[in-house]
């Protein structure tokens, strides 16, 4: 199967970030992809408020989503914000939810390690999710991850578990020092410890467009990349906006298996 993975950057606005994400995927189509995985907050980009914007899976933006997907004939994996329950407290949160929709695809996982790190407060906002999430598509089984969650390797094998030959983490990464090595560390790290491939989608740069940081919001630093099982970048962006395509086989996950079975050697302590 071929995927592509669109690396961009979201504004405020979320009539203009669909019409950004109708580009890229028929960008993907147009080369031949069967799926197109969007960054984390595709919807609306942090920093901004998230509160009035969430909607159902069934609302306005999902349904357009959807409605592409459809058209096009294309499994889009894409980062939007759905209502969360109120906090214990009462305060109204948001779920920071990946949807996947497309030919025989219809499904949502919601973030479940929240980003309460380096003077981020997640958790404030956003409802945590709780249950790891999986689909098959174009003959392979996707698994679904968000951001923060690429630092827990135990959803990743859970994916794994599940019969993941690949997972896909959207992200919205914080800029800082060594934060982007972090980033390219993780996904490769994750691949390994599942012999999985990685599609690692994370939103570009805005400084490779001469927009300064909001603040403490974790607004992208780009370096997307395709992660063999092995751990090896196949392919890979820098901080600016583009496109990469991969062409993924079961096979070679199958052959990864058994050659490094960690999943089969794995012990429970």
């Amino acid at each position: 199967m071929r995927v592509a993975l669109a690396q961009v950057i979201s504004g405020r606005d979320l009539a203009e970030n669909l019409r950004l994400l109708e580009e890229y995927a028929r960008r993907a189509k147009d080369g031949g992809a069967g799926l197109v995985v969007f960054p984390e907050a595709m919807m609306r980009a942090f920093g901004n408020s998230l509160l009035d914007i969430a909607e159902p899976l069934d609302g306005p933006w999902a349904s357009k989503v959807r409605a592409l997907a459809a058209e096009l004939q294309l499994v889009i994996v894409a980062g939007m914000f759905t209502p969360g329950a109120p906090s214990d407290s009462g305060a109204p949160r948001v779920r920071n939810t990946l949807l996947a929709t497309g030919p025989g695809v219809e499904t949502s996982y919601d973030k479940v390690h929240l980003f309460d790190a380096f003077g981020f407060a997640e958790s404030d906002t956003v409802e945590a999710g709780t249950e790891p999430v999986t689909f098959d598509a174009g003959g392979l089984t996707f698994g679904l991850a968000t951001c923060y969650d690429v630092r827990f390797p135990a959803l990743f094998t859970a994916n794994a578990q599940r019969g993941a030959e690949v997972n896909i983490v959207s992200a919205s990464w914080g800029a800082g020092p060594g934060k982007a090595d972090q980033w390219q560390l993780l996904a490769r790290a994750r691949a390994v410890d599942t012999t999985t491939f990685v599609l690692a989608c994370g939103q570009g740069d805005p400084a490779s467009q001469g927009v300064e940081p909001r603040g403490a919001a974790p607004t992208g630093v780009g370096y997307s990349a395709v992660v063999s099982p092995f751990g090896q970048v196949l392919e890979a962006l820098e901080g600016e906006p583009g496109l990469i395509f991969a062409d993924l086989d079961a096979a070679v996950v199958a052959d990864a298996r058994e050659k490094l079975p960690v999943l089969a050697n794995r012990r429970d302590f």
